[in-house]
């Protein structure tokens, strides 16, 4: 069982989203936390296009997600939504899958027009999904992060300062479980 899982929206394998999943795993084990990390990338197309519940595809990512407890979702926003594919990666789980949970929505973006997506777009889905603990989010935006090199992901240091307060918040809710 993972004490946080993490969900990227991004239909790409190379993704500002990805990357500050893929962070934020590292920054977790390191504190003691297990995660586990999924994409919409995991799936068949033709499972998340036509809904299909009852997919075997789906089993383990329903497991991951009652078994968390907490997770953190991230999004590309294109056209001034979440994707698609989040939107239907979240579909096929059941109604109240994220009660008692907390969750940290994460959106990156071209700029900063679209960063009321988190309130308007994202937060609502997941509380229809049962979530009532749902953190503010960060909306990152391209010119804040740096992709493939070596002085580190964050080239904004507010930026990274509220990614980690909302790491921090998360992590203060959701405690590694004591191994007896």
């Amino acid at each position: 069982m993972s004490d946080i899982l993490l969900i990227s929206g991004s239909p790409s394998a190379q993704s500002r989203s990805s990357a500050l999943l893929q962070y934020a795993v590292e920054r977790l084990n390191s504190e003691g936390f297990s995660t586990d990390l999924i994409s919409v990338r995991d799936y068949p197309a033709e499972d998340l296009i036509l809904g299909k519940y009852d997919s075997p595809s789906f089993a383990e990512t329903k497991r991951l997600v009652a078994k968390a407890r907490g997770l953190i979702v991230a999004t590309p926003v294109y056209k001034a939504a979440y994707t698609g594919s989040l939107k239907a990666l979240l579909d096929i789980l059941p109604t109240q899958a994220l009660r008692n949970k907390t969750v940290v929505p994460i959106a990156t973006g071209g700029s900063p027009a679209h960063m009321l997506v988190l309130d308007y777009a994202l937060k609502p889905v997941l509380g229809a999904l049962g979530a009532s603990d749902i953190l503010q989010g960060v909306y990152v935006i391209d010119e804040q992060l740096q992709l493939g090199t070596k002085g580190g992901l964050f080239r904004d240091v507010e930026i990274q300062e509220r990614f980690h307060r909302e790491l921090n918040s998360l992590t203060a809710k959701v405690k590694p479980l004591a191994f007896a």
